[in-house]
Order: C-alpha cells, then structure tokens, then sequence
C-alpha cells in the first residue's frame, strides 16, 4: 500500500463508514527528534483533534529502533494531541528491514520490549501505546515471546498479522496462530491479513478467536468492506468512483503532476479485485501519462460516467473493526 495510502486516502476511506479508528503511514525514527512540522506534514489529522474529517480517531505509528528516540518522538507526538502512538514491529519491506526497522526487530524479543516500555514511559497514561507484529521475522519460533514482550512493556493493545516477514503477502494467512498468541496474553489482541471479503472476516475470527479486525489491502481493494462487516451496504461504483476523483483533488495540490497518475492508477489497480467497472475504467487509462487525459477518461461525461457525491460523513460506529 506504499504510495497511496496516506492522510488523503485515509481521509475518502473513513468517508464511507463502518472503520473505528486508523494509523497513519509509519513515520521513520532514526536517531533525533522529528520537528513537529513534519508530524502535521504526514499526519495532518493532528490539527483536527487528531481525526479524519468523518470523525475517525488517527493513531500515529512510528517505526525505530532506538527506546530513547522512540519515546522522544512519541511525547512530541503525545503533546500535539495524537489519540494514541501505534509501534511498528511488522513492515516487511528489505530496505526497512537492513536498517533494523519494522519486523526485523522480530528476532530480538528484549529490544521489543525496551522500545514499548520506553514509549509508554514516555507519554500519559491514558494515552493508548499499541503496537503491531508478524508471527515472525523468518519463522515464527519466538512469535509469544514477542507477544509476551509487548504486554508486559504495557502496551494496551496487540495487532498480529498472521505471516512472518518471510512469507511476505503470499497467501495463506495463519490465523490459527493468532490464536495461539491471544491464549498467551491478556491485552486486547486484533487480527490482520488476508482479510478480503466477509467471508475472510469470518473465518478469521473463528480461527483467531479475535472480535477485533485490522483492514488493510482489503479496505483498498473495497471501500464498504468495513460497512458490509456490519451488514451494511457497501457504496455503489459511483460512490467509489467519487471518492477516487476526491482523493485526486486532495493529492492534486502536494504531488507532483508526474506522480499523480500512477496514485490514482494503484488505488484503481487495487479496486480491480471488488469492482468489475474498476477492470473496465483500468484497461482504458493504464497507458495513459497524461493526468488531464486520465482524469477526463475516469471522471469526464465521456469516460466510466459521472461521479456521483460521496454521501455525507457517517457517524463513527462503536464496534472494534480496525
């Protein structure tokens, strides 16, 4: 989901409802103290109580290695009103990895543990500290002592995504093992991957005995995925298609007129798995460079046919669908 989702899209997905709460894109932590201009540049929900426009909670994520720079950014995050400081345990891109960010940290459950610990020392108590993890970085022979790590640096919530860094995407999720790490601990623990249709959704609560789910790719891939979870309507292709031409606008201003064609491509590449119009509108724009060209074809009279308004912006719900 590299390239596009970002506060943008974050900002048209929550529009169609059904999501309780979100984490921004991972803010890289190195060795200082980001300034508090490029929280707001990445994470610009921090100067709207920390919530999209529909209303939806924004946690914000940082991947690191370093305890005391961790904690340092996180109380910077902390003081800007941040709902809460999601850790990254669990990126499985190699260039992260090689600079010891993100699931690599896997293999050393203590470290884990002292970046938690340092960043739920760092800010209030009633400040959420979560964090999210692979079953593994090559294999999943530590993937409790991971768990048991994060609980009892005090962290309030768990997210499991059911591969190890290894496995990357490829399909099966491991749900079962989810289950294995929720029966290891007592904070609350949510399941991630391979979640794609209700169905999916199902099967993985039944495996992981988890009530709690993270969307991500499924989301992309449809929008009313989250809605449909509770047995709502999902939005029709006109919806979506409108909510495809709101993410141009919003991107139009900060990205690049080059970059902008291939944001609006890899959302429409992603909605090819739910929408059948989405093939269609695909196949018409993929060689096209030219983003008025582009636009014209998706949104213009003569291309897939107008958009339709998004409808208005829902109430948050109070299930746990993450």
């Amino acid at each position: 989901m590299e390239g596009v989702l970002d506060h943008s899209l974050r900002d048209v997905l929550t529009s169609f409802g059904g999501v309780d709460r979100c984490v921004s894109e991972f803010i890289r932590v190195t060795d200082q103290c980001l300034p508090p201009r490029v929280f707001r540049r990445l994470m610009p929900e921090l100067d709207q109580g920390s919530r999209t426009t529909a209303g939806v909670p924004v946690r914000a994520q940082l991947l690191g290695s370093d305890p005391a720079c961790m904690a340092d950014n996180a109380a910077v995050l902390a003081a800007m009103g941040a709902e809460g400081i999601d850790l990254n345990f669990g990126c499985p891109a190699k260039t992260v990895n090689r600079h010891r960010g993100g699931a690599v940290l896997l293999d050393e459950p203590e470290l884990v543990h002292r970046i938690v610990a340092a960043v739920r020392q760092a800010v209030p108590a009633t400040l959420a500290v979560s964090a999210k993890m692979r079953l593994g970085y090559l294999d999943h022979a530590r993937m409790v002592d991971n768990a048991l790590a994060i609980e009892s640096a005090g962290a309030s919530e768990l997210v499991v995504h059911a591969r190890t860094r290894q496995q990357g995407y490829r399909p099966p999720a491991y749900w079962t093992l989810i289950n294995t790490i929720r029966q290891a601990v007592h904070l609350p623990v949510v399941a991630n991957g391979d979640i794609w249709t209700v169905a999916d959704a199902q099967d993985c609560m039944a495996q992981s005995g988890c009530d709690a789910l993270m969307l991500g790719r499924g989301a992309l891939s449809n929008p009313g995925l989250a809605l449909m979870l509770r047995s709502l309507p999902a939005p029709e292709w006109n919806q979506v298609l409108a909510g495809l031409q709101r993410y141009a606008g919003l991107i139009a201003p900060r990205v690049a007129l080059r970059h902008r064609g291939g944001r609006l491509k890899q959302w429409l590449n992603m909605l090819r798995r739910h929408y059948p119009q989405a093939q269609a509108a695909y196949d018409k724009v993929r060689e096209l460079r030219d983003i008025a060209a582009l636009e014209a074809v998706l949104f213009g009279p003569v291309g897939c046919g107008q958009a339709a308004a998004l409808p208005p912006s829902p109430q948050l719900l109070e299930a746990e669908v993450v």
